[in-house]
């Protein structure tokens, strides 16, 4: 699964997911290697979001395997979800770096700061999470995951409330953590500029 002068990669085979009930989806595999990405398309309700759970560990398959390598001395993933889970009281520096504490990542204060940087939110560092704007707060969560310093990205529904400008800087860091050896799958309806990246659209062969 790794490229020449990489480590990592994952590969999942012969998937299934149970929701309500019901099979999500079934029979699923794909591989990805570092510096690799994985984009996620389909209607709504296919199972792209539950995907990425199964990915992040969050649930169990009803079927097949997941084989997740990543390199030894960095975080395993980062996870951006549909919410952000910042406190919403708290000045978004400081609640961007209570996660970072909590992760234990070195030098949380300056990570923070430059990952705020690359979202274009340095200004916002002493506002509260709860004045932000939906666009604002979606890159403040994109933020959390930069700062995390982690091999794999999970990305669902990244670009909701971004505006033309915000979701090409989004692409922009994406394609810089592929070229610095890191993963990333992302569920999205829109399509994203990345040369790394491959397209899966649910209901069609992998």
């Amino acid at each position: 699964m790794s490229g020449e002068g990489q480590v990592g990669g994952i590969e999942a085979s012969g998937l299934a997911a149970r929701r309500g009930g019901r099979i999500v989806f079934a029979d699923l595999s794909f591989s990805l290697a570092a510096g690799g990405a994985l984009r996620i398309t389909g209607p709504n309700g296919v199972g792209k979001s539950t995907l990425l759970r199964l990915c992040a560990g969050l649930l169990a398959p009803a079927a097949g395997t997941i084989a997740f390598d990543p390199p030894p001395g960095r975080p395993p993933l980062g996870y951006l979800a549909e919410a952000a889970a910042l406190d919403g009281e708290r000045p978004l520096a400081q609640a961007l770096g209570f996660w970072a504490r909590m992760d234990g990542l070195s030098h949380p204060d300056a990570r923070v700061a430059a990952a705020l940087a690359d979202v274009a939110l340095a200004d916002l560092a002493t506002v509260p999470v709860r004045l932000l704007s939906t666009g604002q707060r979606r890159r403040a969560a994109f933020a959390r995951v930069i700062a995390g310093g982690a091999f794999l990205w999970l990305l669902d529904e990244p670009t909701n409330g971004l505006d033309a400008a915000a979701s090409a800087r989004l692409e922009v860091l994406v394609e810089r953590h592929l070229e610095a050896g890191g993963m990333a799958i992302v569920a999205t309806h829109l399509p994203l500029r990345l040369p790394a990246m491959r397209t899966f659209a649910f209901g069609t062969p992998l």
